[in-house]
């Protein structure tokens, strides 16, 4: 095992912290507006953590703090995807540290690169035009939406042993879009409200919402297998 530097495990505090503060400050701003609106800050607070965005940057954080957690960086040997790892660590004497060896598995991380980076760039090119947030708001949607994945994307490129990961991982890391897709329909149609625009029914039709969630899990497919590339060819 290779001891990491101060300034990875910095970087890796910076990151949970920042990750941590932006989901915080988004909720707090939605609880504050249902307040003086005389909503239900219930719904609220269940509107919020229902965005793909915000699950995605709580993850980050997840997998930044555990990192941080762990004195020494996986070795090139070490286990490359995340479900191999948990049937890697636990036995009787690791069975209290197996959350972090998942949480800092190189497939893990690099799953959670792809989840964010498709967070930013999907709001770049989808959404930052359908509205025009100001004051504390547009700190929060920066921080959630550009420094976050930018900042986690960097760190998976300049820190995580990317040597061993493989093809076919990329098809395991859909199933939390996947999951996350079906959460949707079911709260949409509870509720009536679809988190994201281009995957309401109500305003485009079924048709053309299967479409969307299919060529969005194409793109996390590709991403995925451009990051498994991109660690082959690095070589690390």
């Amino acid at each position: 095992m290779k001891r990491k530097s101060g300034a990875q495990r910095s970087y890796e505090i910076f990151l949970a912290a920042l990750g941590c503060t932006a989901v915080a400050l988004q909720i707090i701003l939605v609880l504050r507006t249902r307040a003086a609106n005389d909503e239900s800050v219930i719904r609220g607070l269940i509107d919020s953590v229902s965005y793909f965005t915000v699950l995605t940057n709580l993850m980050v954080a997840k997998v930044s703090s555990a990192a941080a957690l762990r004195a020494t960086r996986a070795s090139d040997g070490d286990v490359a995807d995340g479900i191999s790892a948990v049937s890697a660590v636990r036995n009787e004497d690791d069975d209290a540290r197996w959350p972090i060896s998942f949480l800092t598995n190189p497939g893990t991380m690099t799953a959670v690169a792809v989840y964010i980076a498709v967070v930013g760039l999907t709001y770049l090119l989808l959404l930052r035009n359908v509205w025009n947030p100001a004051g504390l708001q547009l700190v929060a949607d920066r921080a959630l939406h550009d420094a976050v994945p930018v900042l986690y994307v960097l760190y998976w490129l300049i820190f995580v042993p990317k040597r061993n990961l493989r093809w076919s991982q990329p098809v395991w890391w859909l199933i939390y879009p996947a999951v996350y897709c079906l959460y949707s329909f079911v709260f949409g149609a509870i509720t009536g409200k679809y988190m994201y625009w281009f995957v309401d029914p109500l305003t485009l039709g079924y048709p053309r919402v299967v479409v969307h969630i299919a060529l969005l899990l194409l793109f996390f497919l590709l991403l995925g297998e451009a990051a498994v590339g991109i660690g082959r060819l690095r070589r690390e």
